[in-house]
């Protein structure tokens, strides 16, 4: 179940990914790209993302990554909800409502579709989009 990382297209990414992972990865983006349907998946940083948004640090570094992102990693599953509102992580401000998940700031993992709760991923998910585009209008 190793991370998928010569894939070119969202459609490599999974077919390159074994079973039983490769149906879990289908079924969340398939969640994902429901949810958002504005934000387009491409791959991103070795994974899929969906939409963009460029940031730049008070030390000049800049650049551009995904608002959400799925990967299939050698252990686990990681959905990135790369969003923060009021001096937190959308995602770790939500960690209690996904208790099988270890959540970082904006990672969530688990090891299967399983051991997390949909509905609670969904409505973390489009919470991050929604703080992204709202701090993309300021």
């Amino acid at each position: 179940m190793l991370k998928p990382t010569a894939a070119t297209s969202v459609k490599d990414y999974l077919d390159q990914i074994e079973e039983p992972r490769q149906s879990e990865i289908r079924a969340l983006h398939a969640m994902i790209t429901r949810v958002l349907p504005n934000l387009k998946p491409s791959i991103q940083h070795g994974m899929i993302g969906y939409g963009t948004y460029h940031y730049q640090y008070a030390t000049g570094r800049e650049g551009d990554s995904p608002v959400v992102a799925l990967a299939s990693q050698k252990n686990y599953i990681s959905v990135y909800v790369c969003a923060s509102e009021n001096g937190g992580y959308v995602a770790e401000k939500h960690a209690a409502e996904l208790p099988k998940a270890s959540v970082g700031k904006s990672c969530i993992r688990f090891k299967r579709l399983s051991d997390i709760d949909l509905k609670a991923l969904e409505k973390v998910v489009k919470l991050g989009a929604r703080v992204m585009a709202k701090s993309a209008k300021a």
